[in-house]
């Protein structure tokens, strides 16, 4: 009897889970590249239980396959089907915990260093472009990565009016590419901040015979003066507690008329929470930012100068990312491990299908330190 029962209750989550993807024109075990093609049914009441953690942890675990991620979630989101799964009562207390406390305090600061962004230079070295540049490239006129990602450190330099001499504050430095590029084509003197230890190694060596500085410290920590300051790809790990202490802090590093350059992903409507999947194996403790809420806290601060949206470059950068990764695979998984690799392109594809059916958003702002400039043209 109880076995009967199991079957019923089993067949019943593969009706939902099948009725759920032909919303977005996707067939079980279909002919398209889009198609999900299952190994293992059990797939159907993991997926049906836990929602969309447990549907990414079955792809880890060789459960299903689709020839086509960034197609198939391209089509999920799109459709809004996403929005349909039903979340464990697990995600829903994490999702009342991230809401009661402050999941991105100052103590848990170093947290995502340690997790993301020391997993491994050789890693990132082979994924990214010549300057290790982990966000999204510029492609109005570039031809390749490295075209696209040197454009876009330019960019920031014109939009923040480097000039020699200047001091630069860069919130979340990365690599170190940001640093390196405005000392030396701008001659200005530069301050990094990173919570990543590989991260800070790897930029002083960049940045080696340059005035630039290099901190392994939480931006909280930071005191000085600046004539600009620059945010890139960082604004993601702030939290919706602490967004109008980072503008706070922008603001007191800044000169009067100084312009705060930030540069951040970016969700079409304000949460408090980050995809539960994404939050466990990637980005710990991470949330998308909406304009609402980064605007808001901004307001007291500074002047809106302008808002630049370049989303639809992160799926051209995240598909360079990917073909990267590929490419270097045979030199990295005997350290890496074959379900690393299916976790990361499963990463790198949800992300790309993310920015490609605009349910993310990538954001320039230029905010310029009250008094500012009688006008300002943003550069393109």
């Amino acid at each position: 009897m109880h076995r009967m029962s199991t079957e019923i209750h089993t067949s019943r989550a593969e009706s939902f889970f099948a009725s759920l993807l032909q919303q977005a024109t996707i067939t079980l075990n279909g002919p398209n590249p889009w198609d999900i093609q299952v190994h293992d049914k059990r797939l159907f009441q993991r997926f049906y239980n836990g929602g969309s953690l447990a549907f990414g942890e079955a792809y880890m675990d060789g459960w299903w396959d689709v020839e086509s991620l960034d197609n198939f979630f391209t089509r999920v989101f799109a459709a809004g089907i996403h929005r349909n799964v039903r979340l464990p009562l697990s995600i829903l207390l994490k999702t009342l915990f991230c809401r009661i406390y402050n999941t991105q305090a100052e103590r848990h600061a170093f947290h995502i260093g340690k997790w993301h962004y020391d997993t491994g230079n050789d890693l990132f070295r082979r994924m990214l472009d010549r300057r290790m540049v982990y966000s999204c490239g510029y492609w109005k006129d570039a031809t390749d990565l490295d075209s696209a990602q040197q454009a876009k450190l330019d960019l920031i330099c014109r939009k923040m009016g480097l000039q020699p001499g200047m001091r630069l504050l860069d919130i979340g430095c990365g690599w170190g590419s940001l640093l390196q590029h405005a000392a030396e084509k701008y001659a200005v003197e530069a301050l990094g901040l990173t919570v990543s230890s590989e991260q800070a190694d790897s930029a002083r060596e960049r940045c080696a015979g340059l005035s630039v500085e290099v901190r392994l410290q939480d931006y909280r920590q930071v005191r000085g003066s600046f004539d600009a300051v620059a945010s890139i790809g960082m604004a993601e790990h702030v939290g919706w507690k602490n967004y109008h202490k980072y503008m706070e802090l922008a603001h007191r590093c800044l000169e009067p008329g100084g312009v705060f350059a930030l540069h951040t992903i970016g969700s079409k409507r304000s949460v408090k929470e980050t995809d539960p999947w994404i939050g466990k194996y990637i980005f710990p403790n991470s949330m998308l930012p909406s304009l609402a809420q980064l605007t808001r806290a901004a307001e007291p601060y500074f002047v809106v100068e302008d808002i630049h949206n370049f989303g639809s470059d992160y799926d051209r950068t995240l598909m360079a990312w990917d073909q990267n990764f590929r490419t270097a695979w045979p030199e990295l998984k005997d350290k890496y491990g074959e379900r690393f690799y299916r976790m990361w392109r499963y990463y790198l594809m949800v992300s790309a299908a993310s920015f490609r059916s605009r349910r993310n958003q990538l954001w320039q702002l230029v905010l310029v330190k009250k008094p500012g400039h009688a006008r300002y043209d943003a550069p393109r």
